[in-house]
């Protein structure tokens, strides 16, 4: 893969392979950096080692993982310039695999520099390293470079599986398909790491027809009982729609561990099938597998019942886990949209250690009420930088109390001080800011004039219902014309139109809308 250059400057050799062409988009990035790593490099023999040894400085003090890498490359740097050949595999090997250890990407690019191109093409464990680094750290299209110049990559699942996963990782999902596609026709044999990575990708396409044939695959592989490959096909199964399937694989499951109960309760949970994922939590309590704090964080905040609300809490104060962040957080979470005010503000009094979602999660709280937004008046005094969350949820507490000037301030200062640039989300609470307070033409040349991109049916739809209070049809129907277009099956829209008219005694717009909904067939 590496050639040896004459010249301080270090490119990657261009693809000729017929596997898959591609040009990686993190090519010049990782030049730029060879480059600046490369000062002074002088030329590799490829003549025969010298029998000089590599002198060795022992440092007395001691020094952190990655200064003893950097010092051990540095040495092998400083022996290579004055004309020293390192052949020896196991001296990159072990250097490839402390750099993966410690996800240290800028050593890894020094490292493969000293690589002679015949030992990447030729050794097996060198160059699957090569590419599991590359991959792991974000770079699978430079990993994909190494691997179609190795020689020998149809003997070993290992490089294919790393540069599976790299694209799978960086959500690349349909390049990881057609890597396990093409080991098939290669007649590599996938292993127990292949399934788990090729189903996170085949989850992320969505495809439950190729998921049922990799479901095949790993059965008549051997691999129908593994509990590591039939966790992955929970969560596949779960993502490509087919709970029920995923269900009756975990049932199968023989010896299920934590990863098989949290691959099904988040699933569960991720499906809105909360009855389904107390039953699950229940089961797994029962069998003695502690959910952590993740699990927990996800069935607390996604709770609808205070009284099981209760209950969870109950259970986390009795297992000590009520000063864990994320539980806090979804505590807060729970009690506030449960009306449990007080609670949540309780809880988020005791924190000892709070990050921007605790900020969020108790501001958010107070949307709906007037508090002369103390709670963000005190984020600010502890030095916590708001961020998009936060500002939706300051905004719509402005809008909330008629706080007109402190949301002309707020949405200001998002920009101007901390450098967050509007969002839609933003425009639609200062368009319900104006519109509730009747200052129905700012709302709409906050549209028109302020607004850098097309308005959503959030924007129009705050307009129109501004509209609709103040009884302003002439501007509702600007706004709801729009919403017919972004919206045309939302029945909503029509109706709010509809009490607009009949609110200013418009019977015959009125009837012409209801036709309107008729003709649409959305009223039955």
């Amino acid at each position: 893969m590496v050639s040896i250059l004459s010249k301080p400057s270090f490119c990657y050799p261009s693809i000729s392979s017929s596997s898959m062409k591609k040009k990686p988009r993190h090519y010049e990035q990782l030049k730029q950096r060879q480059n600046q790593d490369n000062n002074g490099f002088t030329s590799l023999s490829l003549s025969k080692p010298s029998p000089t040894p590599i002198s060795v400085v022992k440092h007395p003090i001691q020094r952190t993982k990655l200064e003893a890498l950097d010092s051990v490359i540095t040495e092998l740097e400083t022996s290579a310039r004055k004309g020293i050949t390192i052949t020896e595999p196991e001296i990159f090997a072990s250097l490839l695999e402390t750099c993966y250890t410690l996800r240290s990407i800028h050593h890894g690019v020094r490292v493969h520099r000293l690589i002679p191109a015949y030992l990447l093409r030729n050794n097996l464990g060198v160059s699957s390293k090569l590419v599991r680094l590359y991959a792991s750290c974000g770079h699978a299209e430079v990993a994909h470079e190494v691997f179609d110049q190795m020689s020998k990559r149809k003997s070993s699942a290992f490089a294919w599986n790393s540069l599976i996963s790299g694209y799978a990782e960086s959500s690349q999902y349909e390049d990881a398909m057609a890597l396990y596609f093409q080991m098939a026709e290669d007649g590599v044999k996938p292993d127990r790491f292949t399934f788990p990575r090729v189903l996170k990708a085949c989850g992320g396409i969505g495809s439950i027809q190729i998921g049922e044939a990799i479901h095949r695959d790993l059965v008549k592989e051997g691999f129908g009982h593994d509990v590591y490959v039939l966790n992955a096909l929970v969560d596949m199964y779960a993502k490509c729609g087919d709970i029920v399937k995923a269900r009756n694989v975990f049932d199968m499951i023989p010896h299920r561990d934590y990863v098989s109960w949290n691959s099904m309760l988040t699933s569960y949970l991720h499906h809105g099938l909360l009855h389904e994922a107390t039953h699950i939590f229940r089961l797994m309590v029962r069998d003695g597998v502690e959910p952590d704090k993740v699990a927990i964080s996800s069935v607390l905040a996604r709770v609808l019942s205070l009284k099981h609300g209760r209950q969870l809490h109950g259970w986390v104060i009795r297992r000590g886990m009520e000063c864990e962040l994320s539980v806090a957080n979804a505590l807060i979470v729970l009690y506030s949209k449960t009306g449990q005010l007080r609670q949540a503000c309780y809880i988020f009094d005791q924190m000892l250690e709070r990050d921007i979602v605790s900020w969020n999660a108790i501001i958010s709280a107070h949307s709906k009420e007037s508090n002369d937004l103390k709670y963000f008046e005190e984020m600010q005094r502890a030095n916590v930088r708001p961020d998009v969350i936060t500002f939706v949820s300051v905004l719509s507490l402005c809008a909330n109390a008629g706080m007109v000037e402190d949301g002309e301030r707020l949405f200001s200062l998002m920009s101007r001080e901390y450098g967050i640039n509007p969002r839609m989300e933003h425009y639609a609470c200062m368009v319900n800011l104006y519109g509730r307070a009747g200052m129905l033409q700012e709302a709409y040349s906050m549209i028109v004039q302020e607004m850098g991109f097309e308005a959503g049916p959030t924007v129009w739809g705050a307009l129109l219902y501004a509209c609709y209070i103040h009884g302003n049809a002439d501007m509702g129907e600007v706004a709801a014309q729009r919403l017919f277009e972004l919206e045309p099956d939302n029945e909503h829209n029509f109706e709010l139109l509809m009490r607009l008219y009949s609110k200013e005694k418009r019977i015959q717009d009125v009837e012409r809308v209801r036709q309107m909904m008729v003709d649409r067939g959305l009223e039955t």
